[in-house]
């Protein structure tokens, strides 16, 4: 099955959202500690799609763009570790800012396979510790690319999500980076994604062609909408397409 998405909608794009990007400090750009890590792989067709996504999300001429995003899906298994990876790489390849997906999925981290690498020193290590955020980052495919990985100490990490030390991280990760991409667990499997788009700019929801719940999908646009937190749309993953990709194309 081709592994594509379609923009649904775009919601909450309020005033409020407009105010909450406030001029940034100074970035303080990381200095690579590990080998690049390879590329993901997207087909023409699918590379496309997500860098129309990414033009809609970070790159509007009518708005500032958000900085700070976290991808949540409706339900587990929607393919929110894809996206968030691909959207990470398709906008590194479009700006020359740093952006860094961060797997903020203690329980189950996936993010790392997406680019082929080992789950290292991450997030979780970092909530335990006082060392800098940017030790713990890695580089991936491009210079201005960087993921922040699940780390070693998970399991203890998971009550950490919703403390003071992860705020604080969040912070510094916005120092550090100009652009910063959260990977967080599905909304009917625990609230880390109210939490921490609460800590956000918003939230993009991930659903799955063919799986996602109507239901389902309805009662968490509740939950994020009782939280007041922005939902900037929501992406329809693993969509197949009924035309040949050279008519595609052409559209």
């Amino acid at each position: 099955m081709s592994r594509n998405f379609d923009l649904l909608k775009q919601l909450d794009r309020t005033k409020e959202i407009l105010d909450s990007h406030q001029e940034k400090p100074e970035t303080v750009r990381p200095t690579e500690t590990a080998p690049s890590a390879p590329s993901v792989e997207m087909d023409g067709r699918v590379r496309d799609e997500i860098g129309k996504l990414v033009q809609n999300l970070f790159r509007s001429p009518n708005m500032k763009g958000p900085r700070r995003i976290v991808f949540t899906g409706t339900e587990s298994g929607n393919g929110c570790s894809w996206m968030c990876s691909r959207v990470g790489e398709i906008l590194a390849s479009q700006v020359h800012e740093s952006v860094c997906v961060v797997d903020c999925n203690l329980r189950s981290p996936g993010l790392h396979q997406q680019f082929a690498i080992e789950n290292h020193y991450g997030l979780s290590d970092a909530l335990l510790r006082s060392d800098p955020i940017r030790q713990y980052a890695r580089p991936l495919s491009r210079p201005n690319l960087w993921i922040l990985s699940c780390g070693s100490a998970a399991e203890n990490g998971q009550t950490q999500l919703a403390s003071e030390p992860m705020r604080l991280r969040l912070a510094e990760l916005r120092t550090q980076f100009d652009y910063v991409l959260l990977d967080v667990a599905a909304l009917n499997t625990c609230n880390d994604g109210i939490v921490l788009g609460s800590l956000s700019d918003g939230i993009v929801l991930v659903l799955k062609a063919n799986s996602s719940r109507r239901d389902t999908a309805r009662q968490a646009l509740q939950q994020l909408q009782a939280a007041n937190i922005p939902i900037f749309g929501a992406v329809l993953n693993q969509r197949t397409f009924p035309i040949p990709e050279a008519l595609y194309k052409r559209l």
